[in-house]
């Protein structure tokens, strides 16, 4: 395996093939705006495509790293998508976070066409992915995961095979309820020591190494002190995340639900392109 078409060069997807660059591999780029890559194409040895269908003709595999469900339907599917363009036993590899059910739906159809479709969201944020050190989470057939390990091993740290065709997006979005409710405690701890009058930077370094440590608090309370609202991650894309967890029935999640509500009023506000760390002005602000 040493082609992989790349569909999806944002905020993520740029420092993710940056390092599979840096792993041998020869890549060819696709991005709705080329406009937006201007330095990116300067600075990386990469061939850019001007369709999807070009990105994806020919090469040994496919990754796709795109917004919102609708996106990844747009392409995957159609005379000029994916599974049209790619070649006989490639790879495709969907690393959006999505709806479990477009994941099958998707290997389904890859399946008849003899193609292998995993679906591997990622977690970990702008930082995860420049260094390196992503969380992959696979769904597929066992054989294909083995076959892409090394295309994993590129892009992250922690690659866990889950299960079958869905079970990626699945872990994803339990992934995701689990930030709901941490980022949100972040937040209120924060919020509860402003007003206590605390010096954040001594509230930092008191709770973030015990028990009330986590990711977000040493990655993102320091940005919510500094007002630094620079998305490594978009709100609106996390609330398109905890809307499809609340969409595939079981239990209640009443803590997600109420994340979910708070990011819906600040998207509402206008600041969807901020990044999740955005959620302590919902806290300062009421």
């Amino acid at each position: 395996m040493k082609t992989v078409g790349f569909i999806g060069v944002g905020v993520m997807g740029r420092s993710m093939v940056r390092n599979l660059l840096g792993a041998g591999y020869e890549v060819a780029v696709y991005s709705r705006t080329k406009a937006k890559l201007t330095d990116f194409l300067a600075e990386n040895e990469v061939r850019w495509c001007d369709s999807v269908a070009e990105c994806a003709k020919g090469r040994d595999a496919v990754i796709t790293m795109v917004g919102y469900p609708k996106d990844v339907e747009q392409v995957y599917f159609g005379g000029e998508g994916i599974l049209a363009a790619a070649k006989a036993g490639a790879y495709l590899i969907d690393m959006t976070t999505t709806d479990p059910k477009l994941a099958v739906r998707i290997s389904q159809e890859g399946k008849q066409r003899g193609l292998r479709v995993l679906d591997a969201p990622v977690s970990g944020g702008d930082t995860g992915a420049k260094n390196g050190t992503l969380s992959i989470m696979v769904g597929g057939a066992e054989a294909d995961y083995r076959a892409c390990l090394p295309l994993f091993e590129a892009m992250g740290k922690q690659i866990v095979y889950e299960g079958p065709a869905g079970a990626g997006q699945h872990t994803k979005m339990a992934n995701q309820i689990a930030i709901a409710g941490t980022i949100a405690g972040v937040c209120e701890a924060l919020a509860y020591a402003e007003r206590a009058g605390l010096e954040p930077d001594k509230l930092l370094a008191s709770i973030s190494k015990g028990a009330a440590g986590s990711w977000q608090m040493e990655n993102l309370m320091p940005k919510m002190v500094k007002e630094d609202y620079a998305p490594g991650f978009f709100l609106k894309h996390f609330i398109k995340d905890m809307k499809i967890a609340q969409s595939q029935g079981g239990p209640v999640l009443p803590v997600l639900e109420r994340v979910c509500a708070m990011y819906g009023d600040l998207e509402a506000e206008g600041m969807g392109d901020l990044g999740t760390q955005a959620l302590i002005r919902h806290y300062r602000e009421n």
